[in-house]
């Protein structure tokens, strides 16, 4: 498969738009649920240059090589503390929006975990990286190997 354009060349403005979203998020969120988070949604969406990157961020900074596997079964997997897994579970809902939105037990347990600034910058963090997420599965990004 070969990329079938660069978003960035072509439309320049409006992913410079997203780039500033990105550096407010790294400004704003811890860096490694940041990286837990963006690496879930890219699962779930199936973005190979996006699951490259963010799974070699996390190990780049010192996380272990299990944890890193175990966010594609996060709810299974023991490496996970109750702040990481409410982020992942509304990653998980707002990544897989459904009819009825994120559930009642997930936002809960997600404003029992974080602030509302906090929850508010999650909710910033996964739609970015679902918006990255298009751009790369539908523009065919691939990882260099």
């Amino acid at each position: 498969m070969s990329q079938r354009m660069n978003v960035g060349e072509l439309a320049p403005e409006g992913y410079r738009a997203v780039l500033g979203l990105e550096k407010y998020l790294h400004k704003n969120l811890d860096v490694r649920l940041h990286d837990l988070v963006k690496l879930r949604a890219s699962m779930l969406n199936g973005c190979a240059y996006c699951v490259d990157l963010h799974g070699t961020d996390l190990l780049k900074n010192g996380d272990d090589v299990r944890r890193v596997l175990g966010v594609s079964a996060w709810r299974e997997f023991p490496g996970f503390d109750a702040r990481e897994r409410a982020a992942l579970a509304l990653t998980d809902e707002v990544t897989r929006l459904g009819e009825h939105g994120v559930s009642d037990e997930t936002w809960d347990t997600a404003r029992a975990n974080f602030t509302d600034k906090e929850v508010a910058d999650l909710i910033l963090a996964i739609g970015a990286i679902n918006l990255w997420n298009r751009i790369g599965v539908t523009t065919r990004l691939q990882p260099a190997v």
